[in-house]
């Protein structure tokens, strides 16, 4: 816990933003807003049919505040159609953009750069992310599998990721 607690963002830890590139579970979705606000995550943009905290109606999920547990009040979020846009402007403010998923170029994640502001984006729960964005992304990193399946959770891997910049 010492570790974490020495590099959060007041004591000049870099920034991390999360995109969730079409991750359909709405559970999925509000856990990841719980494990973003406990890592310092300063934004997250849910692209695509990513679920928001509210309903078309303005109306708040209870599943998804079930799973977030108030996260979606304090991580601030936006709701954006083009995952594309919202990635070309962050690249331009400085972030290096960073895709989780399993392709042929992926490194490990323990190889993504320390001491930069990271833009982390992970994929639709089967799918995974898009080519489009991976075309955008600085780096493509896996997290390696030990057993025989061939992937985690999406909001399992969110942790793992996020945590390990406090590393």
């Amino acid at each position: 816990m010492k570790n974490f607690v020495g590099k959060t963002r007041e004591n000049g830890a870099r920034d991390s933003v999360v995109i969730l590139e079409d991750v359909r579970s709405v559970h999925n979705v509000g856990a990841i807003f719980r494990t973003a606000e406990a890592a310092g995550v300063s934004k997250i943009y849910l692209c695509g049919v990513s679920p928001a905290p509210f309903d078309r109606f303005g109306r708040v999920r209870k599943d998804f505040a079930k799973t977030a547990l108030g996260a979606e009040k304090i991580v601030a979020w936006e709701q954006v159609t083009d995952a594309g846009a919202v990635i070309r402007r962050l690249k331009k403010d400085g972030y290096f953009i960073c895709a989780i998923e399993q392709t042929p170029r992926s490194v490990d994640f323990r190889e993504i750069p320390d001491g930069k502001n990271v833009v982390y984006i992970f994929g639709n729960e089967v799918l995974g992310v898009s080519k489009t964005v991976l075309d955008t992304a600085d780096l493509v990193a896996d997290i390696p599998m030990c057993g025989r399946k061939e992937s985690l959770n999406v909001s399992v891997a969110v942790g793992i990721i996020l945590y390990s910049r406090y590393r």
